[in-house]
């Protein structure tokens, strides 16, 4: 098993060496430190392999202004010099991570891999072509492609910008909680250990190609998380409402049938439950704030 990561400064490296602590304990794990873009990746690559294809420059609110440079760079051109890579490779299935953030707003109810895509945010006009370039590459040159679409992911290890973590570490420090918005907007949140399972059910599912939604299939707003983090911390949490930034719909909510019947997929972790387990994971990792 190989691993390619550059290490982009986007967080720090201190958070990503321990998400790695544990593949790097594996014998049979290699990690290769490079740019997708700076090296020829079928260097790594082994005819008949199954390729996993998660780099990406993530985050919805960064990718306006001058930042778009960063997003077409990593999340286009890196994807479309991968292809390349696996064309003259030949692997047994290329699975893509993809977003939520490819069908933006949509109309109210389960949104299915039939929706039209309407992305809201530069950083999901990015992902939506790199699902077309996949899919290019799969009807000229008879790739395996499967496209997954994850709905906000949480639980241990999650990057440090992202919502639960920044919430539980203001929680923990005492400090009150800034709200993008209302804190009404809703989310199909899905725990990482589900994404993991669909992730390696799409690389071994065979005559299986296209796009799926991976989603935890419950939704719940913002408010709802606040309650169940209050819970765990034995009192109310002190919010305050804050500018909702552009790119980010009200809603989200994966309609997962697709996934069930082709993938066996089945999201196993209650929200209360996810949102306990990324709790204690950032109490440990943290330790005791100041």
């Amino acid at each position: 098993m190989v691993g390619v990561d550059c290490f982009d400064d986007y967080y720090n490296r201190t958070s990503k060496e321990g998400n790695l602590a544990e593949a790097r304990r594996d014998p049979n794990f290699r990690l290769v430190e490079q740019d997708l873009l700076g090296f020829d990746p079928s260097t790594v690559l082994e005819p008949g392999c199954r390729v996993f294809h998660l780099a990406a420059q993530p985050g919805v609110r960064g990718s306006w202004g001058a930042n778009f440079e960063r997003y077409l760079r990593n999340n286009v051109l890196a994807t479309q010099r991968l292809l390349e890579a696996t064309v003259r490779v030949r692997p047994q299935r290329f699975v893509y991570a993809s977003s939520s953030s490819i069908y933006g707003e949509q109309p109210t109810g389960p949104t299915s891999e039939t929706a039209t895509p309407n992305p809201v945010s530069p950083y999901g006009v990015t992902k939506l072509a790199g699902e077309h370039l996949a899919r290019l590459y799969a009807q000229a040159y008879g790739l395996s492609v499967v496209s997954l679409r994850f709905f906000t992911v949480y639980g241990p290890g999650q990057r440090p910008d992202m919502a639960f973590h920044r919430f539980i570490e203001a929680i923990r420090a005492g400090k009150p909680i800034t709200l993008y918005g209302d804190g009404r907007q809703t989310r199909d949140f899905t725990f990482v250990d589900d994404i993991v399972d669909g992730i390696l059910s799409a690389g071994q599912t065979e005559a299986v190609e296209g796009a799926f939604n991976l989603g935890g299939g419950t939704p719940a707003p913002l408010t709802e998380v606040l309650r169940i983090l209050g819970d765990l911390a034995g009192h109310p949490i002190e919010s305050r409402p804050g500018e909702a930034p552009p790119g980010d719909p009200r809603t989200t909510w994966a309609d997962t049938r697709r996934a069930r019947e082709l993938l066996g997929f089945r999201p196993r972790v209650a929200l209360a439950d996810g949102l306990r387990r990324q709790w204690d994971w950032q109490t440990r990792s943290v330790g005791p704030t100041s």
